[in-house]
Order: structure tokens, then C-alpha cells, then sequence
């Protein structure tokens, strides 16, 4: 069955995780789009980071189910925002479009919005190829570049493996969009069994689900960008990419395989690779302390670099 590459779901709980308070919040104006964004965290020693999370068609909410940003904001910015048309970033002017080119100009309208001559980019699962999208683009602002259980540069190189893993779900699944059609309820069926496979703790899985709420989920932006970025392929950039990479993968991501990240992790010069051992497609939540500590020690180790091109 079709999936987003990290497909949260639309689900109302009975108990939420309170997400943690921002130091501030504001917007990002374009001709095309009022962008949301927050920052967690004030201006320090370290460099600021920007998160980018996945999707496509999803807000920043999913990223902030635990406290792993406020935490990696102890002495710098954390700045998360809702791609447009998602979450608080609704208000896009009409025929406005919805493709990798406008995802690449939105990060950059927020990065001078903020000020930031060098930031570090974190790119999340979908997030991950808007990620290598503007460094391509823009590496001059990029300090350190992390891919976390990242899309791959070119969707010809995915490795999904769901439906080899989890036949039973996928059967489920199936039969339970042949009984409810095309209709909201199909949909958030679908996500709730896709979600399902996309931990490696069913404990975790289930208390994420117990306290998630309504993340932001938008259908026909999620539509649009799977169509526009069907052909994208930027593998021929990665090569050329010479600030200090992160690639990290969970060893039981069968949404986005071990595999991707390895294969990323090749085409980058120099580009540090690191297994959570414990971790499907959600590192950050199922190992948010070895997370922490892993940007934290990356960004350290590296902070005297300065990137020269060939």
C-alpha cells in the first residue's frame, strides 16, 4: 500500500504529551506563504540548529512527542516550522505551488529571517531530502548537515520493506480500506496500521500512540509534493557536499531501510554513519538520550571546521 515516508497519524487521545513551550514563536511572510515557526532555546556559544521534519504533508508536531530539541537547546536555538500548507502554515496564496523548489525557498525565507549566516540542518525522514535539496543549493549556510533515517536523494533508491515484514498488517490493511472506501475514516485507518510498524518497542509504539494528538496531517499536500518529487534525483549533489555529515539510521527501520542511509552515508565525503541499535524509524523518541548525546558530540567534534570547496 502507498505510505508517506514518515506517516504519523490523526488521532485524538485520551491523555497528551504536553509539548514543551517554545522560548518564541513567529512567522516567516512570502508572497506565496505565512510561514510558522518556533524556536526552543536562546542564542549561545553553539551554532543554531534548524529542524526539518517529515512528511511530506505533515507538521513540526510529531518532532516534539518528547523533550529531545528543548534538551539540544540547552546552549543554542532550536528552530522547528510547519512546511506550508501544514500545521500553523496554512494561509498559501492561491495556485501557489507545492514542490521541492518552494520547500528549499521556504527554509531560506526563515533562515534570513532568523539571521543565521551558518546553521546546522537536520533533516528527518522526508525531511532528510528537503535537507540535501538546500544544501545543494544553499551550502554556503550550511554548518553540519544530519540526515536522520532520511528519504534517499532519488526515490529509485528506496528500500522499503513494510510489506515483507508485516504481512499481517498490510493484509489488514487492505481488507479494512476495501470495507470503508474512500472516505476520512479509510485514511486514518491506514496511518493508525501504518504506524504500527514504524517502532521497534511496542511499549514505546504504544505509549506514543496513547499521547499523540492531531499532528498536522494535511492529504493534498502530501499528494502533491509525492508527485512532484517523483523524478527528483539528487544524487549527482551529494558528492559535492564538503560541511560535516551526519547520517543516523535505526537498525530496524523497515520504512526506510538500513540500507538508504548506508548508501547516503557513501556518497558523502567523509559523512559519519551511526546505528541506534534499539531504534525502528523514530530514533529521536526510542533513544532520545543517545540522540541528544550523538548531535551534541557530532557538532562538537566538528566545530572548528571550515569547509573548503574542491
Amino acid at each position: 500500500m502507498r505510505r508517506l515516508i514518515l506517516c504519523l497519524l490523526l488521532l485524538t487521545a485520551t491523555t497528551s504529551f504536553a509539548e514543551p513551550t517554545p522560548q518564541s514563536t513567529g512567522y516567516v511572510q512570502t508572497p506565496q506563504i505565512r510561514l510558522f515557526y518556533l524556536i526552543y532555546g536562546h542564542p549561545g556559544k553553539a551554532t543554531p540548529v534548524i529542524a526539518v521534519n517529515g512528511g511530506p504533508g505533515l507538521s513540526h508536531v510529531y518532532m516534539v512527542q518528547n523533550s529531545v530539541w528543548p534538551t539540544l537547546a540547552r546552549n543554542r536555538e532550536v528552530v522547528l516550522y510547519d512546511q506550508r500548507g501544514t500545521g500553523r502554515s496554512t494561509r498559501v496564496a492561491p495556485r501557489a505551488p507545492q514542490t521541492m523548489d518552494a520547500q528549499v525557498a521556504d527554509l531560506e525565507a526563515l533562515r534570513a529571517k532568523l539571521g543565521f549566516a551558518k546553521f546546522d540542518l537536520v533533516g528527518d525522514s522526508f525531511g532528510g531530502l528537503i535537507a540535501m535539496a538546500y544544501a545543494a543549493k544553499y551550502p554556503q549556510h550550511v554548518a553540519h548537515l544530519v540526515l536522520s533515517d532520511s528519504a534517499p536523494p532519488a526515490w529509485k533508491l528506496m528500500v522499503h520493506l513494510l510489506p515483507d515484514v508485516f504481512p499481517d498488517v498490510e493484509a489488514e490493511d487492505a481488507a479494512a480500506m476495501k470495507k470503508l472506501g474512500n472516505t476520512d475514516a479509510a485514511a486514518q485507518r491506514s496511518l493508525i496500521d501504518h504506524f504500527r510498524m514504524i517502532f521497534y518497542s511496542p511499549e514505546k509504539r504504544d505509549t506514543y500512540l496513547a499521547n499523540c494528538h492531531n499532528l498536522g496531517y494535511t492529504p493534498s499536500v502530501a499528494d502533491a509534493m509525492s508527485k512532484s518529487t517523483a523524478s527528483i534525483d539528487l544524487t549527482s549533489a551529494l558528492p559535492h557536499f564538503h560541511f560535516p555529515t551526519l547520517v543516523i539510521t535505526g537498525r530496524y527501520d523497515m520504512n526506510v531501510a538500513p540500507l538508504t542511509a548506508w548508501r547516503i552515508a557513501h556518497m558523502i565525503p567523509g559523512a559519519k554513519f551511526v546505528v541506534f541499535e534499539k531504534s525502528s524509524h523514530l530514533p529521536s523518541y526510542e533513544q532520545p538520550h543517545k540522540y541528544v548525546a550523538t548531535l551534541n558530540t557530532f557538532f562538537a567534534e566538528n566545530r572548528n571546521h571550515t569547509a573548503t570547496a574542491p
